[in-house]
């Protein structure tokens, strides 16, 4: 039987394993080696047969920016798909979307910006990928040192960094947190806000702040995890479950839909925590 056939009988037999959420789609052979090869890596010389020299497009949220160059390069390994990502704020990317920009899939920070896609029929296929987590970082030499709750109101804690909550997901999680905390009117007066999320942790890295709240991603990646340490936020903000949708003017469909799908197989979501994310699967989730 020839290679792609086997692909084929393979894909059929598994497609409600690999497709959970239910895509629709009658693939190509070219689209389930992809698939294949991105699961498995015996299946890499149907891929270089299925496609030569393919990319696919991601716009991504700023919070993976330590996280998708690894995982990218991985699957290139696998595949030999090239990814090529953008980043920036989820709702900046999402309003670049809207006007226009050409891209193949969707990596948002939360999941409420996909959905706006979705309904204005500019994306589909919503399927969550990962969840976040909040924390305080700070340098080792700040004065901030050490971290916690009580550092939020310390005299020593003058400029705190935050993203912007109309604009970052992770900004809404840390007015939410300060808020649950009964700490937010006290601490507004000394944010220093950036556009999205990475900028944030620049504040904080270059001592324009003495700390920053941020995503547990780029705290865990380097420099930051070598120059200063973090304090996990309670989780008393709304999930930061993100999600990813496919762009409905994308030229590539089937890569992007291959990409998704090996993002969310269990051998790349077991990987996701020493990225500082959580599964989109957890074990206390409720089937």
């Amino acid at each position: 039987m020839p290679t792609l056939q086997i692909a084929r009988s393979w894909f059929l037999k598994h497609r409600f394993r690999l497709f959970p959420l239910g895509y629709r789609t009658s693939a190509t052979p070219r689209v389930l080696a992809l698939v294949l090869a991105a699961l498995f890596p015996a299946f890499s010389a149907i891929a270089s047969h299925a496609q030569k020299d393919e990319a696919v497009h991601i716009a991504a949220a700023s919070d993976l920016q330590p996280v998708l160059p690894f995982l990218a390069a991985e699957y290139e390994h696998r595949t030999g798909v090239r990814v090529v990502p953008s980043f920036g704020s989820s709702a900046t990317l999402t309003q670049m979307i809207v006007n226009g920009l050409p891209t193949d899939l969707f990596l948002s920070a939360d999941t409420d910006h996909p959905q706006q896609l979705v309904k204005a029929g500019l994306a589909t296929d919503l399927v969550p990928y990962a969840h976040g987590s909040l924390v305080l970082w700070a340098r080792n030499d700040s004065p901030a040192q050490p971290l916690s709750k009580t550092t939020f109101t310390s005299d020593k804690l003058q400029k705190l960094a935050v993203a912007n909550d109309l604009h970052a997901p992770y900004g809404l999680a840390a007015t939410q947190a300060l808020k649950a905390l009964g700490l937010y009117d006290k601490v507004k007066p000394k944010f220093v806000v950036g556009e999205n999320i990475s900028q944030t942790a620049q504040f904080a890295l270059t001592g324009n702040a003495q700390a920053g709240l941020i995503s547990l991603t780029i705290a865990s990646s380097r420099p930051y995890k070598d120059v200063g340490t973090f304090w996990v936020v309670p989780k008393v903000y709304a999930d930061i479950q993100q999600s990813a949708v496919i762009i409905s003017a994308s030229q590539n469909r089937g890569a992007a839909i291959a990409f998704l799908t090996w993002l969310t197989s269990q051998p790349v979501q077991k990987l996701l925590p020493q990225y500082g994310l959580e599964p989109a699967r957890r074990a206390n989730d409720a089937p």
